[in-house]
């Protein structure tokens, strides 16, 4: 199973009142295992960085005026993310993007249908609690001090690390390690003889159609040491007791 984690970056909140994507970032992952696979871009706007929004990613005008727009690796990003299915934080407001984009580059838009939103698994599991992904992280003891200011890559790794949680996929550990238990003193065992012996299994034509077969694998067969089992009751002895 292919699972694409997304995460975007934009200058503010509206892709149709005149907002768009500075940064992409993508996290491929195999059976929910992160594979090393990533898809990063920064992305010219083609137009001005409102306050608030640089004081939330830092991407500024200068910075992004040399990357290419949104139309020039349209095609790029659709070849990454393929037909996987596409895990996103608050997923309306990243692919109202994404589609934005699509739609001006004359792309097909990304299907919802395809969208795990890991916010709605959050509040399904933690019903009225705070769930952004810092307090996520912090929930799940997962290490995001580098997140001074938000980056698509970066709250793409975090979030893949988050989604494993939620869907209960991480495994803390393998367990193959063999599990023992002290015992102190000695342990008394008590065995007592069955009151009335097993009815055999099989029939004397099976035993006797074993014999002639044990006879066929020579004088130093094992199975030699057990045939003279099959004249003791089998409740008085076990093979290869004495």
């Amino acid at each position: 199973m292919r699972e694409i984690v997304v995460d975007t970056e934009t200058t503010g909140l509206d892709p149709y009142q005149g907002h768009r994507l500075v940064e992409v970032g993508c996290i491929e992952l195999i059976n929910r295992i992160p594979s090393g696979q990533v898809f990063h871009r920064y992305l010219n706007p083609e137009r001005d960085m409102p306050a608030e929004a640089f004081s939330v990613h830092g991407l500024s005008e200068d910075f992004l005026k040399d990357k290419p727009p949104f139309a020039e690796i349209a095609e790029e990003f659709l070849g990454f993310v393929g037909d996987a299915r596409l895990v996103i934080h608050n997923a309306a407001f990243d692919i109202g993007f994404l589609n934005a984009e699509l739609e001006r580059a004359g792309r097909k838009a990304l299907s919802r249908d395809r969208l795990v939103d890991t916010l709605l698994l959050a509040r399904r599991k933690f019903p009225g609690s705070s769930n952004r992904l810092d307090d996520l992280c912090t929930r799940y003891g997962i290490d995001n001090s580098r997140r001074t200011k938000h980056g698509a890559l970066l709250d793409a790794e975090l979030l893949a690390e988050v989604y494993l949680e939620l869907v209960e996929a991480r495994q803390a550990q393998l367990g193959l390690a063999v599990a023992t238990t002290a015992i102190a003193g000695p342990v008394a065992v008590s065995v007592r003889p069955r009151p009335t012996a097993l009815t055999r299994a099989i029939s004397a034509i099976e035993r006797a159609a074993h014999r002639a077969f044990v006879a066929t694998l020579g004088a130093n067969a094992i199975w030699r040491d057990y045939l003279d089992l099959d004249t003791q009751p089998q409740a008085s002895k076990a093979p290869g007791s004495s």
